[in-house]
C-alpha cells in the first residue's frame, strides 16, 4: 500500500502553479446603453376579422373560378383573380358539394308506397334473373358430363 501521509511532492507541485500565476486586473466593462424612450402608447386596434362569405357569394366565386380554369386559366391563377385563398377555395367547394348532396336527399324523398313497390319489383326480377342463371348453370353441367361421358 502506498504512504498516504507521503504528499511532498504533489503539494509543491500546487504551489509552484500558483506562484506562476499573477493576480489578473479585472477587466472594464462598456457602459450599459440607454433605453430607448418609450414611444407614446397609441391604442392597438383589433386585428380585422377573417371575412365571412355567404352561400351566395361563395357560388359565386365558384363559378369564375371554373369558367377561368375552362378557358385555360390555371386553378392557382384563377383562385387568386378571385380574391381568396386555396384553403378558402376548397373549403367553399367542399362545403357546396355537401350542401348539393343535403338538398338531393331533401327534394327526392320517395313516399313509402312506392318504395316498397319498387322494392318487391326488384325481389320479383332478382329471383326470376336467378331462375334463369340456375338453369343455365345445369344446361352447361349436364354439357359438360356428356363430354366427358359421366352420363
Amino acid at each position: 500500500m502506498a504512504d498516504e501521509s507521503n504528499t511532498g511532492a504533489v503539494a509543491t507541485a500546487v504551489a509552484a502553479d500558483a506562484e506562476v500565476k499573477p493576480p489578473t486586473a479585472k477587466k472594464l466593462r462598456s457602459p450599459r446603453l440607454q433605453k430607448a424612450a418609450a414611444e407614446p402608447a397609441q391604442p392597438k386596434t383589433p386585428a380585422p376579422k377573417p371575412r365571412r362569405y355567404s352561400e351566395q357569394e361563395r357560388n359565386d366565386k365558384l363559378k369564375l373560378i371554373e369558367t377561368q380554369v375552362s378557358e385555360g386559366n390555371t386553378l392557382k391563377n384563377a383562385i387568386q383573380s378571385a380574391g381568396i385563398s386555396e384553403q378558402t377555395y376548397y373549403h367553399s367547394k367542399g362545403a357546396a358539394r355537401t350542401s348539393a348532396q343535403k338538398d338531393d336527399k331533401i327534394t327526392n324523398p320517395l313516399p313509402a308506397g312506392d318504395e316498397l313497390a319498387d322494392l318487391v319489383e326488384l325481389e320479383e326480377e332478382n329471383q326470376k334473373l336467378r331462375k334463369r342463371l340456375a338453369e343455365k348453370l345445369r344446361a352447361e353441367n349436364a354439357e359438360l358430363r356428356k363430354r366427358l361421358g359421366l352420363d
